[in-house]
C-alpha cells in the first residue's frame, strides 16, 4: 500500500490543446488539489505541498471513508459547488484556525472531491500503469457512487475537449487538462498539458510593493479597475519581473511617488467602513500570514496592459502577466466593462459531460 508523502503529477501549461497523439482530455478544476489516502481505517487527505487537509473538511473525510474502499489511493480536487459555479473564495475560508468556525463552514457551504486518477488500488501501485488504464481502474473503483465523491468527466474527442474549454469556464472552471494515453503516474514531474483561458485587460497601476528586503527593486505592480460608480478597486498584481526590470521600474517609477497619497482613492485602506465596499491593497487578513502587505502609492497617472486566465468575483484570480504600458490610455478608461463577460454554466451538466 502506498503511504504519504507523494508529490501529485503536475501540468505545464500550453498555448492549446495537443493536435497530434493520443490523449485524454478533462475539465481543469479550480479547487484544492487532494490525494485521499483509504486505509483499512481511515482516510487521509493530503495537499499539493504535502500537508493534511483532513481537519478543514471533516465533511468529507466522512464521506470519503465511507465510499471508498480500503486499499486506494487517488488524486483529485476539494471544491465547493454552488448554484451559481464552484466557489473558491468559500473553500479559502475552510483554511481557518480554529475547529469550531470549521465546522460550522462545513454545514453552511460542504465541500465536494472530483478525483481524476488513481495510484493504487486493492492496496496495489498502478503508477506504473499507462493513463488510459488507470481511467478504466478509476471508473470502476467510482462506478454508482454519489455526490460529494465526483468522477471527472473525460473525452478523447479534442473537439469535444474545445468546446469545454469555451463553455465551462461559465461555472468557475480553469480550463482543459490533456494526459497522454500512455502515460503513468509521475510524482512532482509536470508531465501533463494544461490550457487556461487567456485574455488581456488595461489596468491603472496604482501602487507597489518593495521587491523582498529591497529599497531599489519593485516586487510587484498594484492594479486598479474602475466600476461604474467611479470606485477604484484593487484587482490584482503583476510581479513576474527580472531583477534588471524590477530596479529599472523603482526608477522610473520614483516621480510618480511624490505626493502620491494625498490624493490616492486607497489611502484610507485602513478604514474597515472603506474596506467593505471597495476592495483595496493592504490591509491584513488571515491568508497573509504575517507578510508585509505594506505598499507604496503613485499617482494615478500610468496604464499597463496585463494578461489573465479570469476572474474571481471582482479580482483577477491569478497573479497577471505584465505585457506592455499604455500611454494612449488614460487611467479613467480601465473599467471593469472592458472585461469579457463569461456565459454562465450549470456545474450539473459539466458533472454529466463526457458520460458514456
Amino acid at each position: 500500500m502506498l503511504e504519504p508523502p507523494i508529490h501529485p503529477m503536475l501540468a505545464k501549461l500550453a498555448d492549446s490543446l495537443p493536435a497530434n497523439g493520443a490523449f485524454q482530455y478533462e475539465p481543469k478544476w479550480d479547487g484544492f488539489r487532494a490525494l485521499v489516502f483509504r486505509t483499512r481505517r481511515e482516510v487521509y487527505i493530503q495537499s499539493r505541498d504535502l500537508k493534511p487537509l483532513d481537519r478543514y473538511f471533516p465533511e468529507l473525510s466522512a464521506a470519503l471513508l465511507d465510499a471508498l474502499p480500503a486499499g486506494c489511493v487517488v488524486d483529485g480536487e476539494i471544491v465547493i459547488a454552488t448554484p451559481h459555479g464552484l466557489d473558491f473564495d468559500a473553500l479559502q475560508l475552510r483554511l481557518h484556525p480554529a475547529q469550531s468556525r470549521t465546522a460550522k463552514l462545513a454545514h453552511e457551504s460542504p465541500s465536494s472531491y472530483v478525483a481524476f486518477d488513481l495510484l493504487a488500488v486493492d492496496g496495489k501501485d498502478v503508477m506504473k500503469s499507462p493513463q488510459s488504464e488507470r481511467r478504466i481502474k478509476l471508473e470502476r473503483l467510482l462506478a454508482g457512487k454519489k455526490p460529494p465523491l465526483h468522477l471527472t468527466p473525460m473525452t478523447h474527442d479534442r473537439r469535444v475537449a474545445e468546446d469545454w474549454l469555451a463553455q465551462f469556464e461559465g461555472a468557475g472552471l480553469d480550463g482543459v487538462v490533456a494526459k497522454s494515453l500512455d502515460l503513468p503516474y509521475a510524482p512532482g514531474k509536470r508531465a501533463m498539458l494544461k490550457v487556461k483561458h487567456v485574455r488581456t485587460a488595461d489596468c491603472v497601476v496604482a501602487g507597489f510593493r518593495w521587491y523582498k528586503d529591497t529599497a531599489d527593486a519593485v516586487g510587484s505592480l498594484l492594479l486598479g479597475l474602475y466600476d461604474d460608480a467611479g470606485v477604484l478597486h484593487h484587482v490584482g498584481v503583476t510581479s513576474a519581473f527580472t531583477m534588471a526590470k524590477r530596479r529599472e521600474l523603482a526608477t522610473m517609477l520614483a516621480p510618480l511617488r511624490r505626493n502620491a497619497l494625498a490624493r490616492h482613492p486607497w489611502r484610507d485602506w485602513a478604514n474597515e467602513a472603506a474596506h467593505a465596499s471597495t476592495r483595496m491593497p493592504g490591509a491584513q487578513s488571515r491568508w497573509s500570514a504575517g507578510k508585509d502587505l505594506s505598499w507604496e502609492p503613485l499617482r494615478i497617472d500610468r496604464v499597463c496592459e496585463v494578461k489573465y486566465d479570469h476572474l474571481q468575483g471582482d479580482r483577477f484570480r491569478h497573479a497577471t502577466q505584465f505585457l506592455r504600458w499604455r500611454p494612449d490610455k488614460p487611467p479613467a478608461d480601465c473599467r471593469y466593462d472592458q472585461l469579457e463577460v463569461t456565459t454562465p454554466f450549470a456545474l450539473k451538466k459539466v458533472f454529466r459531460a463526457g458520460r458514456r
